[in-house]
């Protein structure tokens, strides 16, 4: 990932996303690192709930950088061989690239389905003996389409990651189950490929943000970043900052009326996400992303009109755009 330095830092992993929480909020750890979204299949609810944060947990939580991450899937486990015994060995690839009989017909139009797609990937054995897949619920979403095509119907199983999926399947004497996991975790387990590269889109990333504990320059404008050379567009564009709000669920256009403060003062918003704000059934609070960062006029401005026409809101942090700085 390239955002810390192991001769400065010292790397503690963590079970879940909320362990990373913990661990920075505490002041266990200096910064932590957890996935907000992927390319496929969208934002890691698990992480927007974090931030929303309805039992007051993680107070102190902010936003201080984000990288992008290529991910590649691949389904590990250990291959139906008849009259063999199991490879041994880490990561060893079968060479005979054999489709699961339970994959005929997975092209066919129906009406159900009238433009099937065909998956990137195929297996490299067959997959008839597999009855079980463990996974990270994030994984399921960015590797349908071959799901689709060699599992379809196959029970899954949710655990913490990918890396713990393929130990369960490692400690599986049955050598029926499988795991979408990482290459690493191959070498690591001593699992077998059974496919690789099954994520939906060859371009396949995640986003991860750094977050660290809230501290006093967070919660007041920097007379650094002011002034009309730190309000130009391109300046803007060179940072991103996150902040949540909830709005009245009974006023016509109030919710309308919030984004319409960024537009005002023009700010980019470049993503919304709606999570419940656990005050009452169908209550929801709005995470946005935008263009800018708190110091800048433009910014602090709107901060100072969303106050007249929300609930409440909180600062979530800003950081420099690390898609802005590879072009």
């Amino acid at each position: 990932m390239g955002a810390f330095d192991s001769d400065n830092y010292t790397f503690s992993p963590q079970t879940t996303i909320e362990d990373v929480f913990y661990q920075v909020q505490a002041g266990k750890a200096a910064y932590g690192v957890v996935p907000f979204e992927n390319s496929t299949n969208g934002s890691v609810v698990f992480t927007l709930d974090l931030f929303a944060d309805q039992s007051a947990k993680h107070p102190d939580i902010v936003v201080c950088g984000e990288r992008y991450v290529e991910v590649h899937h691949c389904l590990l486990g250990h291959p139906a061989i008849s009259g063999q015994g199991h490879a041994t060995g880490p990561a060893k690839v079968l060479q005979e690239e054999t489709k699961s009989p339970s994959s005929s017909g997975h092209a066919t139009p129906i009406p159900g389905n009238p433009n099937p797609t065909n998956s990137r990937a195929a297996p490299l054995t067959s997959l008839s003996h597999i009855k079980k897949l463990y996974s990270h619920p994030q994984a399921w979403g960015q590797c349908k389409t071959f799901l689709s095509c060699y599992l379809k119907g196959v029970e899954r199983q949710d655990v913490s990651s990918t890396s713990r999926a393929a130990e369960l399947v490692a400690a599986d004497d049955t050598h029926t189950s499988a795991a979408i996991s990482s290459g690493i975790a191959a070498q690591m387990t001593g699992l077998d490929f059974l496919a690789r590269d099954i994520e939906d889109e060859k371009d396949n990333a995640t986003r991860f943000f750094i977050i660290r504990r809230r501290s006093l320059e967070d919660t007041s404008p920097s007379s650094v970043t002011t002034g009309k050379d730190a309000d130009n567009q391109q300046n803007a564009r060179a940072f991103k900052s996150l902040l949540s709000f909830t709005v009245s669920h009974t006023d016509a256009g109030a919710l309308a009326n919030a984004l319409a403060v960024f537009g005002s003062h023009g700010i980019n918003l470049t993503s919304i996400n709606p999570r419940p704000s656990g005050e009452a059934p169908w209550h929801y609070m709005f995470f946005v992303e935008f263009s800018g960062k708190r110091g800048q006029l433009a910014v602090d401005d709107t901060l100072s009109g969303l106050d007249k026409v929300v609930r409440s809101w909180r600062w979530l942090g800003s950081w420099e755009n690390a898609l802005q700085q590879k072009q």
